[in-house]
């Protein structure tokens, strides 16, 4: 029996990157799976590839409170009470000076991964049966900072105040909450993160950002979907509040 047998999960930002290696690393350990996120086509693909009988989708944008409420309806609606929740939509905003940032840009971050997290929380506890898990991807940075990323990194650590909150609050239920902490990891997202950081090509910037990393390399998304399932699984079964970093070695 894989490690998610008959166990039902939601996840943001399912379409692509993380999201997405956790989908079908989900799938293959047993679960049915709710992929919520913007890009249609995309999850329309993820669907085929992972396969309908196992996996649903709907368009959601995490910041409307009646898109959560809808996506959530349609997981439980079809496969049942949630066992994971797995909150992971981000954006990455703006790289600038504080003094040059757009104050509707900082507001727009902080919405989606807060408000977002916080939206898919508050509606998706209800929804959950007892001894559940819940995750939030954070960020490295919401572990440390860097300069030009007042939203992003404000965000970030946002999140965690929101998990260590939640965990208290949900521990009753035997619901786990917990933040997992990736540092660079090859995806689109990252990419453009570290060309516009960098001001240099993808390929050079690339491996400046792997010249940052003690291990000296990114990681995958596939690493980090084995640590989400991790926390997702019985396996961190005394594991609640806490902050998993998976950087390579960055935050020592």
């Amino acid at each position: 029996m894989g490690r998610l047998e008959n166990k039902v999960a939601v996840i943001t930002g399912g379409e692509s990157g993380i999201g997405l290696a956790t989908a079908r690393l989900f799938v293959q350990e047993g679960a049915r799976v709710h992929l919520a996120g913007l890009r249609k086509e995309l999850l329309a693909a993820a669907t085929d590839e992972l396969g309908s009988e196992n996996v649903g989708w709907s368009v959601t944008d995490v910041t409307e409170e009646d898109q959560v409420i809808g996506a959530l309806a349609q997981a439980t609606d079809r496969f049942g009470q949630l066992d994971v929740l797995f909150s992971n939509a981000g954006i990455s905003g703006p790289i600038v000076p504080i003094t040059e940032f757009p104050t509707d840009e900082f507001r727009r971050v902080l919405d989606v991964h807060i408000l977002g997290a916080f939206l898919m929380l508050k509606h998706g506890l209800p929804a959950m049966r007892d001894g559940g898990s819940i995750i939030i991807t954070s960020s490295i940075v919401g572990l440390t900072s860097a300069p030009g990323i007042a939203g992003y990194s404000t965000a970030k650590h946002g999140q965690v105040g929101l998990m260590r909150t939640v965990a208290k609050e949900a521990v009753a239920r035997g619901i786990r909450v917990n933040t997992i902490h990736p540092g660079p990891t090859d995806t689109p997202f990252q990419r453009d993160i570290e060309v516009r950081a960098t001001g240099a090509a993808e390929p050079d910037a690339f491996r400046i950002f792997d010249g940052m990393i003690p291990m000296g390399r990114h990681g995958t998304p596939e690493e980090i979907a084995r640590s989400v399932l991790y926390l997702a699984s019985d396996d961190s079964s005394f594991v609640t509040g806490t902050t998993l970093s998976v950087d390579g070695g960055m935050i020592i």
